[in-house]
């Protein structure tokens, strides 16, 4: 990797019963599966050998549970600012109830009614961005799939609709980090989902 240059880890949380049944899952506060705290342990070899100047975790249990058995819960401070995407109207549904009554429905693009705007979420986005540029090392967040889609995008200067192009699995680990120097913001690696198959693929 960059070497020099610190590194943003997400790490997204495990498997969940929302996941599995395709419901959006935003201020609900969900537990993890037996999966899911599975896959939560094996994010431990893909985060060993990483010296994280710091730990950051959304404090919805699922995150939190993540972040305890890949082994950094003892030294995580919650950020209220990784939460998932406030999905208001739209907690709970799948997405196929969100298209029946709004067909051409993008949450990227749409936002949330009587949640989260795009503008809002951008915001917060470029909050966290903002305190991780000011920090020297590597970080690591343990957070939720479109926030996380929605901050990989702020973090090269795309739009929040940017994120529609990068997807985001259960248990799955991101590096943002830069090219040659601080100006040069890149995606070092997206939804690396090895660990999750003995190493493999």
């Amino acid at each position: 990797m960059a070497g020099f240059l610190p590194e943003v880890w997400i790490a997204r949380h495990g498997e969940t019963p929302w996941t599995i049944s395709t419901q959006h899952t935003g201020r609900t506060d969900v537990p993890l599966t037996a999966g899911g705290e599975a896959e939560a342990l094996r994010l431990r070899a893909a985060l060993a050998g990483v010296s994280f100047a710091r730990v950051w975790t959304s404090p919805l249990v699922r995150a939190t549970r993540t972040c305890e058995l890949a082994g950094f819960g003892d030294r995580a401070e919650l950020d209220p600012d990784l939460r998932e995407w406030d999905y208001g109207d739209f907690e709970g549904l799948t997405h196929a109830e969100i298209l029946a009554r709004r067909p051409d429905w993008v949450v990227f693009r749409d936002g949330s009614p009587g949640g989260e705007s795009v503008a809002d979420v951008s915001a917060r986005a470029d909050r966290v961005i903002a305190r991780l540029r000011a920090l020297d090392g590597d970080t690591l967040l343990f957070g939720h799939g479109h926030f996380s889609r929605a901050l990989g995008a702020r973090w090269i200067g795309l739009p929040v609709l940017g994120a529609t192009r990068l997807l985001l699995a259960t248990a799955a680990v991101s590096v943002l980090g830069y090219d040659h120097n601080l100006d040069e913001a890149a995606i070092r690696l997206w939804n690396d989902r090895h660990h999750l198959n003995g190493g493999v693929g």
